[in-house]
């Protein structure tokens, strides 16, 4: 099992999702995030002042899938949150242990 941790823009959300669902990933959890990369924010200009952002608003998507799902779901993640632009975001790939479903004490494949 693995973890994916998508950071995208929140435009990027709803295409993601669908294309996620598409692929068999039934579980996702959202958080509305803040950060910056590399870029470390970007200039602004309101009535004519310039002023800098350096915490963009990104939307972070979580999953745990099987193994087997993993490349495709980085491809399909890759193809709808892209737009070319700086700041499109990134995604962690993590090992997953064990999981358990609280409800039923359920582990492993049959708790996902």
């Amino acid at each position: 099992m693995k973890k994916i941790e998508a950071i995208i823009r929140p435009e990027g959300l709803l295409g993601v999702r669908k294309a996620l669902e598409e692929i068999g990933v039934l579980g996702v959890t959202i958080t509305e995030v803040k950060g910056h990369g590399a870029q470390r924010g970007v200039e602004q200009h309101w009535r004519g002042t310039a002023y800098t952002v350096e915490l963009l608003p990104k939307v972070k998507v979580e999953t745990v899938i099987p193994d087997e799902l993993v490349e495709r779901a980085l491809q399909v993640i890759h193809e709808t949150a892209r737009t070319g632009e700086i700041g499109d975001g990134k995604v962690f790939v993590s090992e997953i242990m064990d999981v358990m479903r609280v409800r039923t004490g359920e582990r492993g494949k049959v708790a996902m």
